[in-house]
């Protein structure tokens, strides 16, 4: 466990207790290895555990190193979530020299929820506060790639109503609305991203990825997008679906085409 803040953590709300971290999934395999930091789902109000453990362990499988982040939840509100994620890719580069991760191919994998926080720090990422006193704060938060699975897109039309609930409150401003939609805050810097989603999914619709599969062909920011004809929400690695577990295999070809795998000799 590797807490995200040693002390003072930001927003934290000590009736709450919970202490953001991150769980690591290192390779020790003497090279310097890419880094993908997953994102449980869970609307906002738990993280799942089947997108977790097992997800960065099939990460290490192909070769990649691999943290979960256990980011807080519901009873906060944004931005707590959003500070928890920027942080784990600020403090994974920070680190990149001791765990052996190269700081140029550190990658945010979300689920959901999980999802949609990870394609706000793919959004929303800043370069660092130069000025910090904290030498982790003055490193840059973008990732290098986004792989976003059934994610959570939009807060305003086609959103999942919990997810908003619980991120932004009853009555939330419309500027935050548009802004942590995250279809609208894409740009040419935003960084490559593969993603998967059902048709059918009931309870985040398709929609999400498609607006922001739309927002990144607008911006030219090389994507690919796998839509599955039929699937329950929620399916992590998808172990039980073989025709959508092979999203794994999809994404791991990805993966070695933008450099985050070595090709196989």
């Amino acid at each position: 466990m590797i807490p995200l803040w040693e002390k003072d953590v930001p927003l934290f709300d000590p009736q709450n207790g919970f202490v953001p971290y991150l769980e690591p999934y290192i390779l020790e395999n003497g090279k310097q290895n890419s880094c993908i930091i997953v994102f449980p789902g869970g609307g906002y109000t738990h993280r799942a555990s089947h997108e977790a453990e097992p997800v960065a362990k099939w990460l290490n499988s192909i070769g990649i190193s691999a943290f979960v982040l256990h980011y807080r939840v519901s009873p906060y509100k944004h931005p707590v979530p959003l500070f928890d994620a920027k942080r784990a890719v600020r403090l994974v580069r920070y680190n990149a020299k001791k765990w052996n991760i190269d700081p140029k191919k550190i990658g945010v994998l979300g689920f959901s929820a999980g999802g949609h926080l990870a394609s706000t720090v793919g959004t929303l990422f800043d370069q660092g506060d130069k000025k910090s006193n904290d030498p982790v704060e003055r490193v840059s938060c973008r990732p290098d790639c986004m792989i976003l699975c059934y994610p959570v897109i939009s807060m305003a039309e086609f959103t999942h109503d919990g997810s908003k609930k619980a991120l932004l409150g009853d009555s939330p401003d419309p500027v935050l609305v548009w802004t942590l939609s995250s279809q609208n805050m894409v740009t040419e810097r935003t960084p490559p991203t593969f993603l998967w989603h059902t048709s059918d999914d009931s309870s985040v619709r398709v929609e999400n990825s498609l607006l922001f599969a739309m927002a990144l062909k607008k911006h030219n920011v090389p994507f690919e997008l796998h839509i599955f004809p039929h699937g329950r929400h929620g399916l992590g690695l998808a172990k039980d679906t073989p025709h959508i577990e092979a999203w794994t295999k999809l994404c791991e070809m990805w993966l070695e085409s933008i450099g985050f795998i070595e090709k196989a000799l």
